[in-house]
């Protein structure tokens, strides 16, 4: 490898869990959690690769030895955001050239397409509007990343770009209430190409929703023909790091 392929890359974790969310729900996988972001999500469950990025620089010869030690076939590229690291390329393509299944978990706010990225699953969470940081918020002293997120978040045409470029991809959304929903609807109304079992629902909290929450959403996911996303790890888990 030479180029990017020879830089370390700001890595803020890597472990082995079974992956929590989505159509691979319960799949031994490999993590790697990429540190730094272009947004702050209120409630994010990773401040260390955001609010607060730590990093440990590594190679990815390093990580591809550490991913195929663990015997597993998938391996999950996440953040943080992903997608604004350059290195994301040969990383993905170097875990693909070893035979694993690779997922991407992105906010979709920046495109890197097939020529770039190897992807076997895009896994795109927009960000809603409750998403936002609140005024005052003691990590955000002077409203900086309030404005910065709510200008960020909703990238319409790299979002647009990584659904036509990606057959293999789901859409999920963490929800609190109506509002929610219609935002939603006009998100979608302003994509193309998705269909109805791309789009997936979850209720929002790092602890087990409580059950009339899962009932909510439940019923919003019968009613449009979307899918109900499960959050194992923090079942299984709690909220912890490496799960």
């Amino acid at each position: 490898m030479s180029g990017l392929a020879d830089r370390p890359l700001p890595v803020s974790e890597t472990f082995l869990s079974l992956q929590g969310e989505g159509s691979l729900t319960g799949v031994p996988s490999y993590f790697v959690r990429l540190s730094g972001c272009n947004l702050r999500c209120r409630w994010c469950d990773t401040p260390y690769a955001s609010w607060a990025p730590e990093q440990t620089p590594r190679t990815i010869d390093d990580l591809r030895a550490e991913a195929v030690a663990t015997g597993v076939q998938h391996a999950v590229l996440t953040g943080g955001e992903p997608m604004i690291h350059e290195g994301l390329g040969p990383l993905s393509r170097a875990f693909r050239d070893a035979g694993m299944h690779v997922t991407i978990e992105t906010a979709g706010t920046v495109f890197r397409g097939p020529d770039d990225v190897a992807c076997d699953l895009m896994s795109i969470s927009p960000k809603l509007a409750n998403a936002t940081p609140e005024p005052g918020d003691p990590r955000d002293p002077d409203g900086r990343w309030r404005i910065l997120h709510e200008q960020r978040r909703w990238q319409p045409a790299a979002l647009q770009q990584l659904l036509d470029a990606f057959g293999s991809r789901q859409l999920k959304f963490v929800v609190t209430g109506e509002s929610d929903l219609l935002e939603i609807d006009a998100m979608l109304g302003r994509l193309v190409g998705w269909r109805a079992m791309d789009i997936m629902l979850m209720p929002e909290g790092t602890r087990t929703p409580e059950p009339d929450a899962v009932a909510w959403v439940v019923q919003q996911c019968l009613r449009r023909g979307w899918r109900y996303c499960h959050r194992l790890h923090v079942e299984l888990f709690g909220d912890a790091r490496g799960t």
